[in-house]
């Protein structure tokens, strides 16, 4: 055991090294932003369609993992879509947080408010998301 070792540091060390010159310019000529700029229209519509289509909470989650990474708010149809994809895979504290992650992105209460009052069919309809209407103290 201990001679294969030796003869794996021996052979590792026999072996031509990457100069620091050649590796540098190998990743410059790299394009690591290929894709194009998204129209915030696409994106809802990416979204929404997402969600539509999630079949279990895993799907959900990462959904909204991705949808909040960016930096702009969801448009409120994709904010309706999650939620019913929550409450769909019976996950109602997800359906919940999807509101709270919007209160975390919208610049100041007014807006969230905005977003509450343009939701509160969903709200309604779905039940105990009606308790969401006030904004929690402490918010920006």
């Amino acid at each position: 055991m201990r001679s294969q070792l030796v003869s794996s540091v021996l052979r590792a060390s026999a072996r031509p090294a990457v100069t620091r010159t050649v590796l540098p310019a190998v990743l410059r000529t790299r394009n690591y932003s290929e894709h194009s700029a998204e129209t915030f229209e696409s994106f809802t519509a990416r979204y929404v369609e997402f969600f539509n289509q999630a079949e279990d909470i895993f799907e959900v989650q990462r959904g909204l993992n991705n949808c909040f990474a960016h930096d702009l708010v969801p448009a409120p149809s994709v904010v309706e879509a999650a939620v019913r994809a929550s409450r769909r895979v019976n996950d109602f504290a997800t359906a919940v947080r999807v509101f709270n992650g919007v209160k975390v992105k919208v610049e100041n209460k007014k807006q969230y408010q905005e977003y509450v009052e343009e939701l509160k069919g969903l709200r309604e309809e779905l039940g105990r998301l009606s308790m969401l209407e006030h904004p929690v103290a402490g918010h920006p």
